[in-house]
Parts: C-alpha cells; structure tokens; sequence
C-alpha cells in the first residue's frame, strides 16, 4: 500500500471528497449545533474542499499542453492554498489547516501517518481554546492510529476516526442533549473516507454511528441556549507573524470561536463576536484583510428554524465599513472586490449562508445584473424564493435596506424595498486614471470625476468642489435626505464630508444629510439623493 500521495492520487481524493460532502451536506447541516446552531457546517465543509479542488483542477490545467505531470508537491501545495483562501465557517477554517499540515509533510515527502500527525497538531494549535467533542478530537484520534499501523494508515486513521467521532456525545454535552455527533467532524470522516478511496481504490464501509439523528429536522432536537456573539466575520489577511500573534490576542478578548489558520503571509481568520468592526478594523491594523464575510447570527432560534429563518436580505458592498453597517442591519454581506468581479457562485453562497425560506438580493452595481440572476435562479432551484432588486449603488441598496421590514409579506417587502431603491439617484466621485473622452468632455489623468446615474457629468480638479455641483445638479429635482459614502483614502475626508454637509445645510434648507465610512475598498466618494 503507497505510504504517500502522488499527484493524481491527490487529484482522485479532492475529486472523492467533494463527491462525499456533496451527498451528506443536507445531513451534517442539519446536525450541526456547536458551536453554533446555524446549520450550515456539511456547506462551508463542502465550499471549502470546492476552493480546494478548484486549485488542483488548476494545477493540472497548466499541465495539459505539457508532456510531464505536475510535481506532488505542487498539488498538495495548491490543495491547501485553495482550502485555506476558500475556508468557510469554523469547521471549514479548521479543515483548511488540517489540510496545510498534511500538505506541508506530504510536499517533503513524508509518509501519510506522519502528515496526518502534523495536521492534527497544527489544527490544533490554530484555535485559541480547543474543545473536546469536536473535529479536533477527531482528527487526534486519526492522527493517532495511523501512527499506531503504518502499514495501513489510512484505514486506520480512518476507523480512529469513526470511533472518535461516535464518542463526541459524550465529550460534549449540547451534542448529548441533541442526540447528534459533530458535524464537523462527521464532514472530516467523509474527507477521510475519500482518502481511503484514493490510496486503496476500495470506499470504507459506511459507519454505523451510536448518536446520528435518523430523519434531518427531526423535532425532538433541542435549541442550543442562546446569548452567544451576534456575528461570524471571517476574512483573509496580509500579514506577518508577529502581526499575527497580537491579533489573536486583540480577537480572543473579542469574541470566542476564535481560529486563525495560515503562515507565510497569508491567513485566514474566523471569530464570532458582537461588534463585527472592532473585529475587521483589528484585521487593518494587523495587515490587510480583504475577502471579507460577515453573517448575523439569529442566536435566539433553535437549529431547525436557523437553518431556515422567514427572511433574509443579501446585498453585495463595496467597501468594508459598509459590510459592517449592512450586516448589523441584519443583512448577509458579500463584499466587492475591486478590480474582481464577482462571480455568480459567491451570491448563491452568500444565499445559502443566509439560511431562509425568502431572500431579497442587492446586487448595488448594473455590470452584476446577469451574475445576481443567475444566482437567484440557482437558489431557486434550491427552494428558496428569491426576489431580485436591481439595485445599481450601494446608496440605493442602502435605501432599500433602511425600509425592510421581515415582518411584512414578502411582496409588500419587495415592493416597499424597490420603491425606495429606485426613489433614490445616486452619483459616485472618482478620480480618472488616464486621458479619456467622457459625456462631459476630456478628462485629464488625476481629474476628479462626478458620475450620475452612471455618466461622467461633472469634472473637476477638487473632490469636494466638484462634489457640490454633483449635489446641486441632483437636489435641482427635489430630495429630502442626502446620504454621502466616504472612502478610506480620501485625504482630510473628516473636512470634506463637514464642507458637503454645511454646502447642503446652508443651501437647500429642508435637506437632511447622513455619513457613513465606506472604509477600504470603496470609491472616494459615493452619493445618494432620496
């Protein structure tokens, strides 16, 4: 039997898991109530070897027109980097790093008993207060008996697995009261069993487990008690290590959940907390965080009616300080990345992670017109009624957001929601890169920019100059509110958006003004007119 995993076996095994998760995803969602009943533990297990595959796939890709297969080394390696930047949830996040320590071993050659030691080692290392009961305690034990057979370390890394797994009731008691084992660590079983299957050609007897709930939604689960932190933030960061080692410490007096897996650089970072930019802005002072995911816990409801709340809305932000506002309207964020377009892939995600029967989606931008409907088809293929609300700004999506109401009907939501989107123009100020023809004339490299309702209308050589004649242009319709969206690198943005709000004060009387931080990633200047 071959000690270690060659390129194509890795292949096979990544292939062979998402295979697995894709069957039981339903199932380990359903069981999941630690270390939060949110029901979705068997998707961000089975998102994370998604990223994971999608890399290796990658590998192999680059390879096709060459004569030599790609190194082993090279696709445990992209394996892990891929499981490590697509890492969702706190099961997922662990996942990644058992990933990155088999790689790490497998990459230098090693044996698979002593990579799956190392994994388990570095997974554990990787979560601030480790909990017995859990897929750490799973991975210890495969880790342990592929020690004990080298022989056949991966049958036995896997019935120590399933041995450990069938005994997390009795290590943890919310697992007990439910009746369930972990779902994390019944999803790394299914990843185990794909490497059985990779390595031997035979899939393992499927396990007949002592606490397994025998029908999903089964009502005699109990809720889990509620008072924990109110959000899951997740983001990839930049940054070194010593960075890293005080930004544990910073998160760990957050919030709990803590996990923060990665090195070299590169870091993925998982906590629940309370106040979710407390938790990003001690990513920006560590490094830089991008990619980043806040989702709001229902912490008062029980499993079943997480997984599947009445309403939810998810919008699409360009900036992190509006992730951080939206999310704690209670929306599910999914964060523009500049110069990277979406794709439609990360909105059905972004649905799922919403865990509701009805989802009312803000793209805030018309290039993501046909990515937002594609994914709302795709949902609804999956029995969630998706309503789609053509919003072009964020200053619309937040509009919309500002009159949501959950507890209307759902057609009344939408309408009420739409209405105010399209009652609000919006305008954007940016700076131009390069010579160009616009709709207002030439512009210069470094001239300022005022585009409304998505035509260059205005240029200028001051941002907040050239902001007032955009407002003037605008309020010359009429307008009750004005709402102005600063970025991150605007030079004295403070007196900037002071002079905009004293323009408006002093000129149009019966206008209020509101002022948000867009924080990193969002244009210099957005603007809303309701």
């Amino acid at each position: 039997m071959p000690q270690t995993l060659d390129a194509a076996a890795v292949r096979t095994w990544c292939s062979l898991a998402l295979e697995a998760l894709g069957r039981e995803r339903e199932e380990i969602d359903a069981i999941n109530v630690y270390p939060v009943a949110d029901g979705d533990t068997g998707t961000n297990l089975y998102l994370t070897v998604e990223s994971a595959s999608q890399a290796v796939e990658a590998v192999f890709a680059a390879h096709e027109t060459g004569s030599s297969a790609p190194a082993p080394a090279d696709v445990v390696r992209a394996m892990a980097h891929g499981a490590l930047i697509g890492a969702r949830g706190n099961s997922g996040t662990i996942l990644a790093q058992l990933l990155r320590g088999m790689a790490e071993r497998l990459g230098d050659g090693d044996h698979l008993a002593g990579a799956l030691r190392r994994a388990a080692t570095l997974a554990r290392e990787a979560v601030a207060h480790p909990v017995e009961g859990t897929i750490l305690s799973v991975a210890g034990a495969a880790a342990q008996a592929a020690g004990a057979s080298p022989q056949d370390a991966v049958r036995a890394a896997y019935e120590g697995a399933r041995q450990a797994l069938d005994a997390t009731p009795g290590q943890l008691a919310v697992l007990e009261r439910a009746g369930v084992v972990d779902a994390g660590g019944r999803g790394l079983l299914m990843v185990l069993g794909a490497l059985v299957e990779a390595v031997t050609g035979e899939a393992p007897v499927a396990p007949v487990l002592a606490h397994v709930r025998h029908e999903i939604g089964d009502p005699g689960l109990e809720p889990c008690a509620g008072g924990g932190p109110a959000f899951e933030v997740i983001y990839l960061l930049e940054a070194d290590d010593a960075a890293v080692a005080r930004l544990r410490t910073r998160l760990d007096g957050l919030g709990d959940s803590l996990v923060v897996v990665g090195g070299d650089g590169l870091w993925n970072v998982h906590v629940h907390v309370d106040d979710a930019g407390a938790a990003v802005e001690a990513g920006v002072e560590a490094g830089r965080p991008y990619r980043i995911r806040i989702t709001h816990f229902d912490t008062a409801a029980a499993p079943r009616e997480r997984e599947q709340v009445q309403r939810a809305v998810v919008v699409v932000v360009p900036g992190e300080g509006l992730s951080v506002l939206c999310a704690e309207a209670g929306a599910t964020t999914v964060l523009a990345r500049p110069g990277e377009p979406l794709a439609s892939g990360e909105l059905v995600d972004a649905i799922r992670r919403a865990h509701a029967r009805e989802v009312v989606l803000l793209p805030n931008s018309a290039e993501l017109r046909h990515t937002a409907a594609a994914a709302a088809e795709q949902a609804r293929t999956e029995g969630v009624r998706v309503a789609l609300i053509p919003t072009r700004a964020a200053v619309q999506g937040i509009a919309a957001l500002a009159v949501h109401e959950p507890d209307r009907r759902f057609d009344e939501d939408v309408v009420a929601m739409t209405a105010a989107a399209g009652a609000t123009r919006y305008a954007e100020l940016a700076v131009a890169e390069r010579q160009s023809w616009t709709s207002a004339g030439v512009c210069q490299a470094g001239d300022v920019l005022g585009l409304i309702d998505g035509d260059v209308a205005v240029i200028g050589a001051d941002l907040a100059a050239t902001a007032e004649v955009v407002l003037d242009r605008m309020l010359a319709a009429g307008g009750e509110l004005v709402t102005l969206v600063l970025g991150e690198d605007v030079p004295d943005g403070d007196a900037v958006t002071a002079r905009l709000e004293r323009y408006v004060r002093d000129g149009y009387l019966a206008v209020d003004t509101l002022v948000y931080r867009g924080g990193r990633g969002s244009t210099p200047l957005l603007v809303g007119v309701e």
